[in-house]
């Protein structure tokens, strides 16, 4: 089977062995302190070191306006629980996280898309929508956006548009919360600074998942300071703190080479993303389109009229291919022909392989016997 699914990241480059000795020492040396409770906004070290990270994302982070969370979902959960009441009204790009709309509609907060292009989140539409949901009583609260190769679609939004959505949303009194786990993870085009950079009032949420390991649950939540108090309450009463160890480790890896650790994983991620995009057009049918990400995990596939994503998953299976239909990204479900491609835990030979049988398995939706160019 081959898995065009799941957005694991590839550990297969981490020091494993100094990994293993340096957690050992720190049992064995501080084992008093890593093994017990500690400050409940996380080790000072760490978040120093955090507000190192966000200044390669033009972001001048003060440490003490860091809180250190059990991976980047826990901030999301926070800054919703704090932030909405039911019934509140909450914006996501178009498609948009599965995870933050299961934490939104948990919250029972009311989902709203709006409407994306290949430059990102477009401003018109958000302004739309925010004017639609006033009209009919309602109350918007948070803006959350993935600005940098979007899970799912890849996209990344400008920085002109970065710029109109931060303002859009200050004049009408909305919380932005920027959401940026795949920063770092860029393999084509320049940099485009955070939202957060030039918008302090932005809540920022990062995460060492994809930079390091997502077993060790490191995230964090840069926030204005009242902001910030008021979710270290809430964190602490959900689950005290986020593990110690996994700090210690983690601040021990950012202390290290971990800069050349990921520049190999990039390299990696490129090439297997330019494998996918290289098997499309001869897999897919003719008027399939698909987004062209510049960095991140994700490749977003719309099919022509005729053709069923959600039908082909269960045709991809008997090919031996996996791959995540397109309806879980959206609060309504209704997405029959767009599904989500990744290319970050096969390799290019592959990737290659499991686009061709994808490429049978929706042919065999329309009722034809190859898809184009894979006779």
């Amino acid at each position: 089977m081959i898995s065009l699914a799941g957005g694991n990241p590839d550990l297969s480059g981490l020091p494993l062995e100094q990994l293993g000795a340096t957690a050992a020492r720190l049992i064995e040396e501080q084992g008093l302190e890593v093994l017990q409770y500690g400050a409940g906004s996380g080790i000072d070290p760490l978040r120093e070191q955090l507000a190192a990270i966000m200044r390669r994302a033009g972001i001048e982070a003060d440490p003490h306006d860091i809180l250190i969370t059990a991976g980047s979902q826990l901030g999301l959960e926070l800054v919703t629980s704090l932030f909405c009441n039911p019934g509140d009204v909450i914006l996501a790009e178009s498609p948009t996280y599965v995870g933050a709309i299961g934490t939104f509609q948990g919250l029972e907060a009311e989902v709203r898309h709006i409407e994306c292009d290949d430059d990102g989140l477009v401003p018109e539409s958000l302004e739309r929508a925010i004017a639609e949901a006033r009209a009919e009583g309602r109350t918007v609260k948070l803006l959350y956006t993935i600005p940098n190769f979007t899970n799912p679609s890849g996209r990344t939004l400008t920085a002109e548009r970065r710029a109109s959505v931060a303002e859009i949303c200050r004049a009408a009194g909305i919380t932005v919360v920027e959401d940026d786990p795949y920063g770092l993870v860029r393999f084509d085009g320049e940099p485009v600074p955070a939202i957060r950079a030039n918008n302090p009032e932005v809540i920022y949420l990062g995460s060492l998942s994809k930079i390091f390991s997502p077993g060790i649950r490191i995230g964090w939540v840069l926030a204005p300071k009242h902001v910030r108090d008021r979710l270290q309450l809430l964190c602490e009463a959900t689950i005290i703190h986020a593990s110690i160890l996994s700090q210690h480790l983690a601040l021990e890896y950012l202390r290290g080479d971990w800069e050349r650790d990921l520049a190999a994983s990039v390299d990696r991620y490129r090439e297997r993303a330019h494998a996918m995009l290289e098997a499309l057009p001869d897999a897919m049918p003719a008027g399939t389109t698909w987004t062209t990400p510049e960095g991140g995990f994700f490749v977003w596939i719309e099919l022509p009229e005729g053709y069923s994503a959600d039908a082909a998953f269960e045709r991809a299976v008997d090919e031996g291919v996996i791959f995540v239909p397109g309806s879980g990204f959206l609060a309504h479900g209704n997405a029959p022909r767009s599904l989500r491609l990744s290319f970050s835990g096969e390799t290019p030979e592959r990737i290659r392989e499991g686009v061709a049988r994808l490429g049978r398995a929706i042919a065999a939706t329309a009722g034809t016997e190859h898809a184009p160019g894979t006779e």
